[in-house]
């Protein structure tokens, strides 16, 4: 047996082994990580980055980590069926059998004895993207995969992906006209969250909303939508532009209540902002498009101090 292919079956009985409840040690995933690189690397929790925190002493560069965001796709297959993609989502690596299998018991896909096999993909011709991020989950029946989940992805993690058929389709994003009048600074940046939580009178009533609002560069909340999903939110307030009258949804600030996944940097670009203000995190595959696309991110954010990714 060849050196690749032994060590994808040594990553997928790992993986098998950890789906059942075994505690894998790091070093060893850092070893496995190590020798796979001909095949690409399996993806951490964790990624390193560096970032500029902006605090009231002035700007200092440092180290930073970032919670890993990669997609997953999912795919089912029976007794002598070819396997059928089921479902993209975003998630962090880690547990990827157990999310699969978990996944398809609650969406009542099958129960969880019938539930047979769970393996990465490892076809040849996968691309870098799609390394580690293709699940197969066999089945000891499979039946007719309900409409919903049939041909299309349904993941409700990440609703910025949600109908994406592959994870190629997941990681495209259209581009909306960009931004191309003035940025923030970070003393803007680190006013915009206050600004944003003075009106947010629904959260104010029920603690239970995110909200998400359009500002200019000097810091002017133009728009502000609340939903119980951030996603919404933001579809809110671009949505606001949209039917406004003149469709353009170019803005300088776009800022969200909590953190900046890929999927609201998906649609901060796709809507032409200039940047993105999260008062949380934001993830790898998040600062990724983020400095890919030119759209300044940043994150942590509050009166005292801000961090910028991109």
């Amino acid at each position: 047996m060849a050196a690749v292919p032994r060590l994808l079956h040594l990553t997928v009985t790992i993986r098998r082994a950890e789906l059942l409840g075994a505690v894998i040690p790091d070093t060893l995933l850092a070893t496995l990580d190590a020798v796979t690189t001909s095949r690409g690397r399996r993806p951490g929790p964790s990624v390193r980055t560096r970032v500029t925190e902006h605090g009231e002493t002035g700007p200092v560069s440092r180290e930073d980590r970032l919670a890993t965001e990669e997609p997953l796709e999912l795919r089912l297959t029976g007794p002598g069926e070819a396997p059928r993609r089921a479902w993209v989502t975003m998630r962090t690596p880690g547990h990827d059998f157990e999310l699969a299998a978990g996944w398809v018991v609650n969406e009542g896909l099958a129960s969880p004895d019938a539930v047979s096999t769970v393996a990465y993909c490892t076809d040849s011709d996968l691309s870098p993207e799609q390394e580690f991020n293709v699940v197969t989950v066999g089945l000891t029946a499979l039946t007719r995969v309900p409409h919903r989940h049939e041909g299309h992805a349904s993941g409700s993690s990440a609703c910025g992906v949600c109908g994406k058929d592959t994870v190629a389709d997941a990681l495209s994003v259209p581009r909306g006209r960009r931004w191309a009048g003035e940025q923030p600074t970070p003393d803007v940046v680190r006013r915009l969250p206050d600004a944003l939580r003075e009106r947010q009178a629904l959260f104010g009533r029920t603690g239970g909303v995110h909200a998400a609002g359009l500002a200019s560069a000097d810091g002017e909340l133009e728009v502000v939508r609340e939903d119980v999903g951030r996603h919404n939110a933001v579809d809110k307030v671009v949505g606001s532009r949209v039917l406004g009258g003149g469709g353009d949804t170019a803005a300088a600030v776009l800022v969200v209540s909590g953190r900046a996944g890929f999927e609201l940097v998906q649609k901060a670009v796709s809507s032409g902002a200039g940047s993105l203000v999260s008062v949380g995190a934001p993830t790898s595959l998040a600062v990724d498009l983020a400095r890919e696309a030119g759209l300044g991110l940043w994150g942590f954010t509050s009166s005292r101090r801000t961090v910028r990714y991109a």
